[in-house]
């Protein structure tokens, strides 16, 4: 939960504190008063505004991911940063990196309990919780960053997200995406699907569960904790992220073979959790600001990625010697099949993960229709025209 430092909570116990409501409805601080120009802000630890007298509060953000990571790390940073800015400070978040304040995987715990206040990560490592989460991060063989978006902001996803994530006692955003994601390091070449049996692999999500069902190890490991497992020999491949966090990890000094594409993340999507309980306290405006600086972090995060992929992608192949293999159609194929085969289950697991499924199956089709016609059809005027 939110912390109040109002100077009301800091009064002679002799005071009777003053009340949010009896200043929000002026019982405290007056029309007049205000009108006056009161400099007590500072002093009574409130905001005056035109329209509405807030308390100040110092957020909690917990995360997923290792601090001062690029790309997932900084999303989650300029959320808080956006928040804190746009409020004037009146909504002060502190972000503490896995590992801070809470273990990574215990992000959403913590703040469904209202131990801190926000969370910012990826919400397949929630599938715990319910089989739907996954949808709203990314699926194997599903949506790019801009489906997704398309399908949260105006194909019903936002809805269904937020009716699963409230019986956690979580209000959620988008508030960042990777783009496509590669397929992973691998130390072996992999050529068969015989390659992939027994191969431990570090991969969270539906992604790792298609893994296993064509015989690999698949185990989801918290991003600081990956590097260590493929130098010790407790995973013998990982997929993360792409080319720019990937570099910065240093997965190339483990493992010399690069895989695309990367079928297990298309476009994933990060979040910002918000305990319900919290957001039912904030005004129209300090919501208003939580979603504008969820969404300005989602297009910077997007426009982010796809700029430094592309010159740590250079990096890696000019300069670290990485192999880059394209992964074998047949493993693409039966990968595909093993997809299919988790979504028809996940369907049948309960109401609200057939509803999320189905709603995504819909806005993917119509996307794909789209996308054959205008990106894929561009993509491929564009090969045609740099090679004359």
């Amino acid at each position: 939960m939110s912390k109040d430092t109002s100077a009301a909570s800091k009064s002679s116990p002799k005071k009777k504190p003053i009340s949010r409501r009896a200043l929000v409805t002026g019982g405290a601080l007056g029309a007049a008063t205000l009108a006056a120009g009161c400099d007590c802000a500072d002093k009574c630890g409130v905001v005056a505004g035109p329209a509405v007298i807030r308390q100040r509060r110092e957020l909690k953000m917990v995360t997923t991911w290792p601090k001062n990571f690029p790309g997932l790390g900084d999303a989650a940073e300029a959320t808080a940063r956006n928040i804190t800015a746009m409020s004037d400070g009146a909504l002060s978040v502190t972000v503490f990196a896995a590992n801070e304040l809470v273990g990574a995987f215990d992000a959403f715990d913590a703040v469904s309990g209202g131990a801190a206040d926000l969370y910012h990560g990826a919400e397949y490592y929630w599938v715990g919780k319910s089989k739907a989460y996954p949808f709203f991060t990314s699926v194997p063989f599903g949506m790019t960053a801009q489906e997704i978006m398309g399908w949260c902001l105006f194909g019903g996803g936002q809805e269904l997200w937020d009716e699963l994530a409230a019986k956690f006692n979580i209000k959620p955003f988008m508030a960042g995406n990777t783009g496509h994601q590669m397929g992973g390091w691998f130390k072996k070449e992999i050529n068969t699907l015989e390659d992939l049996r027994g191969l431990k692999i570090r991969m969270p999500g539906l992604g790792g569960e298609v893994m296993r069902r064509l015989g690999a190890a698949a185990v989801a490991l918290p991003g600081g904790e990956i590097y260590q497992a493929l130098q010790s020999g407790a995973i013998d491949a990982t997929e993360w992220v792409g080319p720019w966090n990937d570099l910065a990890f240093g997965f190339y000094q483990e493992a010399d073979y690069y895989y695309w594409p990367g079928f297990h993340e298309p476009g994933a999507q990060l979040a910002v959790g918000v305990n319900l309980d919290l957001w039912g306290e904030l005004s129209a405006s300090e919501r208003a600001i939580v979603r504008a600086a969820c969404h300005t972090a989602n297009n910077d995060s997007i426009a982010k990625f796809q700029h430094f992929n592309g010159s740590a992608l250079k990096t890696l192949v000019e300069e670290r010697d990485v192999k880059l293999r394209r992964m074998p159609q047949e493993i693409i194929d039966a990968l595909a099949e093993a997809s299919l085969e988790v979504y028809q289950e996940i369907a049948l697991e309960d109401d609200i993960s057939a509803r999320v499924y189905r709603s995504f199956s819909e806005s993917l089709a119509q996307s794909m229709q789209w996308s054959e016609i205008s990106d894929e059809a561009y993509f491929a005027a564009r090969r045609s025209a740099f090679a004359l």
